[in-house]
């Protein structure tokens, strides 16, 4: 395994569309540009990969130019930050022509640049991560650089400036978290989000106070689609994304809802079937995200508490800022995390 580098002043980065294209529609031109002012701010230049402007139809129909897309910002020399524009809900698509491709593979088993995600970029980090390779989950270009209030999220921000610093990524629960926007035009230029005090922490549900691991996972709807969705099923089995195959010994399953917002009963049942990797049998522990809006955060407590109950081995906290709620975290994947809840405190180490 290759250490990933650290970001420093004048860096470039590439943004890439691997999942939804609409990066490269009109109506996204105010949120680009504010992107673009952010990372520069950030010390680093921009680039965008070669089809990452196509826009929705080209993109949803060529996941072939998304794969060479990645492999275009790998390969290039001046690329330090790979960040996806945004999630979606396709982007397992690109597996075969990233693993069938032995050049490709191999391209991705050598880097040691930083690739950043989060939601449908979660099957982008288990490709990753299958060959070895350290990956970031916590942000994309587009919901986070692209805030559009006047400044990113203070919490967001510091948490990307982790990607400059050496070794290891620090966090204390947010005091504040902020609600989804309903809109994203023009009019909502410096227009802050709904901001709420946190009154939660990190909670632990069950088990050791303190645990540790090298962290996996991500979405926890991505993750579950690997055994619902027939077409993603086939990809996660002829590939071994995610499966009973899996070595989860000593890991630390990280699972975050995604903005649907499903009613408790439909996580039971993504859950039921991601057990049967037999993942919660052999994990060290589980974090689990803060719902979008806290949306059923009581009945998600409750219904993670329950299921939890009957892996006597496991420990589970709830409640972590990333993914999907705001501000977020980032955390390094095939990175050790270290889960001190006494102290409110988690630590990611960089691989």
């Amino acid at each position: 395994m290759k250490k990933i580098i650290n970001l420093k002043n004048g860096d470039f980065t590439t943004i890439v569309s691997l999942s939804a294209g609409i990066l490269g529609e009109s109506f996204c031109d105010h949120q680009r540009e504010i992107g673009i002012r952010r990372l520069k701010e950030f010390g680093l230049e921009v680039k965008y990969a070669p089809n990452s402007l196509k826009g929705i139809k080209y993109i949803s129909d060529h996941p072939e130019s998304r794969a060479d897309d990645l492999i275009w910002a790998i390969n290039d020399k001046e690329t330090k930050l790979i960040l996806c524009a945004l999630g979606g809900d396709d982007t397992y698509r690109l597996t075969p022509y990233l693993l069938d491709n032995i050049d490709y593979k191999n391209t991705i088993k050598n880097t040691n640049k930083i690739f950043l995600g989060y939601s449908d970029t979660t099957i982008n980090h288990l490709i990753f991560n299958k060959l070895n390779v350290p990956s970031f989950y916590g942000v994309s270009f587009l919901t986070d650089l692209a805030e559009l209030d006047s400044q990113m999220l203070d919490y967001t921000k510091n948490s990307f400036a982790n990607l400059f610093k050496e070794d290891k990524m620090i966090y204390k629960p947010s005091k504040y978290w902020y609600e989804e926007r309903n809109d994203f035009g023009l009019k909502q230029i410096n227009v802050p989000r709904i901001k709420h005090t946190e009154d939660h922490n990190y909670l632990l549900l069950q088990g050791k106070s303190y645990f540790y691991g090298t962290l996996i996972g991500g979405c926890l709807e991505s993750l579950a689609d690997l055994f619902i969705d027939e077409k993603k099923r086939k990809i996660n089995v002829q590939y071994d994304l995610f499966t009973n195959k899996t070595n989860f010994k000593n890991k630390v399953l990280l699972l975050e809802t995604c903005e649907l917002k499903l009613p408790p009963n439909e996580i039971e049942l993504m859950l039921q079937e991601i057990a049967k990797t037999g993942c919660f049998d052999n994990l060290e522990g589980v974090i689990i995200g803060k719902p979008q809006n806290e949306k059923y955060f009581e009945e998600y407590k409750n219904l993670f508490s329950t299921f939890f109950s009957k892996y006597k081995n496991l420990s589970v906290v709830y409640n972590i800022n990333i993914g999907h709620a705001y501000p977020k975290m980032i955390l390094q994947l095939l990175g050790k995390i270290e889960i001190d809840v006494n102290n409110q405190e988690i630590i990611s180490h960089k691989a």
